[in-house]
């Protein structure tokens, strides 16, 4: 069994600042690319941010520059630093984590945080 556990959502005026965590635990033997994706009403979801076990990182458009992905030490856990936040990032905002157990490797979702953005 592996679990994600979400915090870090509410919200915020135009222009502030929220910082997201995920932390993956259970019976994992190592994890690969962890990442934030994004669903807004209607919208289909997107990815936000990726990191990979290497650190190397990739980011939507829309959020380069302002969001910024990281990595615990124990690199059993994600940060998403979101600065400068205009109404459109409002979303519930889901940590994805790929995970490597004894019965393989598979990908898992977290329960999403809300993100609102509005004055």
């Amino acid at each position: 069994q592996v679990q994600l556990v979400e915090s870090g959502g509410g919200l915020v005026q135009p222009g502030e600042s929220l910082r997201l965590s995920c932390a993956a635990s259970g019976s994992i033997i190592g994890i690969g690319t962890m990442g934030w994706y994004r669903q807004a009403p209607g919208k289909q979801r997107e990815l936000v941010a990726r990191i990979t076990s290497g650190g190397i990182t990739d980011y939507a458009d829309s959020v380069k520059g302002r969001f910024t992905i990281s990595r615990g030490n124990a690199k059993n856990s994600a940060y998403l630093q979101m600065n400068g936040l205009k109404p459109e990032d409002t979303a519930v905002y889901y940590c994805n984590v790929g995970v490597l157990t004894r019965s393989g490797a598979s990908d898992y979702w977290g329960q999403g945080t809300q993100v609102t953005v509005s004055s």
